[in-house]
């Protein structure tokens, strides 16, 4: 049987319960993501995504957040505290390549093998303050370079990249945490500078949707729009794994259960639900029902871009980096 269409976040603490062991199990989820409250030390980390993964019976995904800056969530003083991808830019493709290849380093000693980036959004002057300095730049041809730089350098380090937020985040002037942003670019506007760096790098094993209405185009958000998630499919060409950005998120409305639904109806390859209980879990799961075929072709094409780690010299990448960037970490 294929696995459940989902990426489950709801794990409280930094140890694995035997309800968690026990729902994970039922649930067989395709893989899981981490955050700053399943974060303790490295052995305690490594021990925790080898029980989730003992849950599931199989070598599951496990993801994390670690852009750096305010969206970091492996943190000092037992990982590197990084700048916000914005503040680095400046620098150039070969500082970004590096930066995740360490961050990737980071991550695949813990168990941690996929990470949510690079968020290749372009930024603008009006870009809400929640996202702008998580973007590579504020033109698409260099969140273009900048961000296969970040890819890149994380598939060096055995660590799938999930490119975000497909169609475009950069527009949006609303947090999609607490509002539904509302963006009413003309199709024309979106294919010039939002899709660009997407579209660049179409060719990616991951990637996630926005929470964002996209008004001349559709009544609904990207993440529940089949004609936003065919235009990821056609005009991006993207044809790698699609997950949701977190369902629990106030940009989507009806129950979660019904945001799963509506999702998966859409053409999303995955939900991710990333905080609550087990009792919030279980009618996701139950909404976002098996992988479909297509998306089991994508996972396995994704899974198959999972590499062991290539050898690196932690503290020369990383002397070169702080040459590079000027950056004392």
């Amino acid at each position: 049987m294929p696995a459940n269409a989902t990426i489950l976040g709801g794990i409280a603490g930094t140890e694995l319960t035997a309800a968690e062991r026990d729902f994970f199990r039922a649930a067989d989820p395709w893989g899981f993501i981490l955050f700053g409250r399943n974060v303790d030390n490295p052995d305690q980390l490594r021990r925790l995504t080898g029980d989730l993964r003992e849950a599931v019976g199989r070598d599951a995904v496990v993801t994390v957040d670690q852009e750096g800056g305010r969206v970091q969530r492996l943190r000092g003083p037992h990982w590197t505290e990084w700048p916000a991808p914005l503040d680095q830019a400046a620098v150039g493709p070969r500082a970004m390549w590096l930066r995740y290849a360490l961050i990737g380093r980071e991550l695949r000693a813990v168990g941690i093998d996929s990470n949510c980036a690079p968020t290749l959004d372009v930024a603008q002057a009006d870009t809400h303050p929640f996202l702008r300095n998580r973007c590579f730049g504020t033109d698409p041809d260099t969140v273009a370079t900048l961000g296969r730089a970040a890819a890149d350098g994380m598939l060096a380090a055995g660590v799938l990249p999930v490119m975000k937020h497909m169609p475009g985040h950069g527009r949006a002037v609303a947090d999609s945490h607490h509002d539904l942003p509302m963006v009413a670019a003309p199709p024309a506007d979106l294919e010039a500078m939002d899709f660009v760096p997407f579209r660049a790098l179409n060719d990616l094993p991951m990637g996630m949707t926005a929470h964002i209405r996209f008004t001349a185009l559709d009544d609904a958000p990207a993440t529940a729009s089949r004609r936003m998630i065919g235009l990821i499919r056609d005009r991006i060409g993207f044809d790698g794994l699609l997950m949701t950005d977190d369902i629990t998120m106030n940009a989507l409305s009806g129950t979660q259960a019904e945001r799963a639904a509506a999702s998966v109806a859409a053409g999303c390859d995955l939900v991710l639900h990333c905080n609550g209980t087990i009792a919030d879990m279980e009618p996701v799961v139950a909404a976002a029902g098996a992988m479909t075929p297509d998306a089991q072709r994508r996972a396995a094409a994704a899974l198959a871009q999972r590499r062991a780690p290539q050898d690196m010299d932690f503290a020369a990448l990383m002397a070169e980096w702080r040459s590079l960037t000027g950056a004392i970490a």
